[in-house]
């Protein structure tokens, strides 16, 4: 069962801090430019914890971690960052309009603290691979703040009963409004009557979890918990039991997947001829205009994506459709162990045949990114093969909500970046102290 719990949470004191100028997105989709404007914009901003600037003359006893606990501790004890006084769910609301369609969107989730639990408990699905060099920072961290700044994206369902005992509270003002660098609209407010708690904890007693994003922070979390369990078996209902968790509803209509594309770089030998040969081995192959943009692209994948899982191959002069996979020899191979429901995967598809089976990149090449980079925006991917930056961009239509969930609760895992929900949650609306 889902146990969650309202927190009294740190938040910025807007008479201290402008708080658009201090909270960030996800520490994971901060680019260099991004950490800059954000150092730029308030010496309170979250960036200086979350993904601090590394210096030089770094050592153990004045790093990175210990720059961000000091911070954590300061803006605190300065009355940047203020507790509430009761404890409190908070509901998060974000209006946006999602790239590449049309019409406004809003998605509305509520921020509580979630119990952390071991998947084999049945309880907290994943959905996608993590790696262990991300989690050894985010350990790191953690170890060293004793504090969540942002919050993990997670999955219930049900028929809308939730979000609606939590619409009373919105007809005030939220305490927090802004609208963040891609324009998305934040809002979020406070809900602190013990009668409407308990009834949500009631109404999310029976509820399995899919991880939507933080996967890493969620195993990190995982495993901070058995460290501190270890020094101190007798406390089982301690801060560390508990991380701090954004809870959406799956059929909520403002849910939105994204894809992200793949672009691979710096092959030994790329021939389009070979490659093109190569690939009907997996697929039925169609060559179609390669002058196409983005929003073409799209619109290609979308309509041959409606009879099964379809790839485009783009290289700087020509582009293929990949569909109607052939699970026979090479195929077959590669598929061995494989699900129905991961085969039919577009993700899948991708990395099995393409990328490994036809491309011939190994497992762990992929995992380390050597001749792969992950792109949102298909355009962006197009214009690194034409600009001759790279040797292919594998585009691909977005996973459906249905699909995560059929994987997760399967115990299955897709590909890393194999999700991109949209909008991100913003770091530092909420804070959790472990102390």
């Amino acid at each position: 069962m889902a146990q969650i719990i309202p927190f009294r949470a740190f938040r910025y004191d807007p008479e201290h801090v402008s708080v658009d100028q201090a909270v960030t997105q996800p520490y994971d989709k901060i680019t260099p430019s991004m950490q800059d404007r954000y150092y730029a914009a308030s010496p309170y901003n979250l960036v200086r914890i979350i993904l601090g600037r590394r210096q030089a003359s770094d050592h153990p006893a004045n790093d990175v971690y210990r720059r961000a606990a000091a911070d954590f501790r300061a803006w605190r004890s300065q009355g940047a960052l203020r507790q509430d006084s009761a404890p409190s769910l908070y509901v998060y609301s974000q209006n946006f309009a999602a790239p590449g369609q049309s019409g406004e969107r809003e998605r509305r989730g509520f921020i509580a603290l979630g119990r952390v639990e071991d998947y084999s408990a049945g309880v907290v699905y994943r959905h996608e691979q993590t790696l262990a060099k991300p989690k050894a920072d985010r350990l790191d961290l953690l170890r060293a703040t004793r504090a969540h700044f942002g919050q993990i994206f997670m999955l219930y369902e049900d028929s809308g009963e939730i979000d609606s005992e939590l619409t009373a509270a919105t007809k005030t003002a939220p305490i927090i409004e802004l609208t963040d660098e891609y324009q998305v609209v934040n809002r979020v407010w406070q809900v602190s009557d013990p009668a409407v708690v308990a009834s949500v904890q009631r109404r999310m007693r029976d509820k399995k979890l899919i991880i939507a994003d933080g996967h890493h922070r969620y195993e990190t979390a995982l495993n901070y918990r058995n460290e501190r369990r270890a020094a101190d078996a007798s406390a089982p209902d301690a801060p560390y039991e508990f991380l701090m968790m954004t809870l959406v509803n799956m059929n909520s209509p403002g849910l939105v997947v994204l894809p992200t594309h793949r672009v691979v770089r710096g092959l030994e030998s790329f021939v389009v001829d070979d490659f093109q040969h190569a690939s009907r081995e997996f697929f039925e192959v169609e060559e179609v205009d390669p002058s196409l943009d983005g929003q073409r692209a799209a619109a290609v994948l979308r309509d041959k994506g409606k009879s099964g899982a379809t790839l485009l191959a783009v290289t700087a002069n020509r582009a293929f459709l990949l569909s109607k996979l052939r699970l026979t020899g090479a195929a077959a191979r590669f598929f061995a162990g494989f699900s129905s429901q991961q085969r039919e995967l577009d993700v899948v598809q991708l990395h099995k045949c393409l990328l490994e089976g036809v491309l011939k990149l190994s497992e762990e090449s992929i995992r380390e990114q050597r001749n792969l980079s992950y792109v949102r925006d298909a355009d962006e991917a197009l214009g690194q093969v034409r600009s001759g930056k790279a040797d292919l961009a594998c585009l691909m239509n977005p996973c459906r909500v249905q699909q995560v969930r059929d994987v997760a609760f399967a115990g299955e895992v897709m590909p890393q970046k194999s999700t991109d929900f949209y909008p991100k949650l913003l770091s530092g609306l909420t804070i959790y102290a472990l102390d």
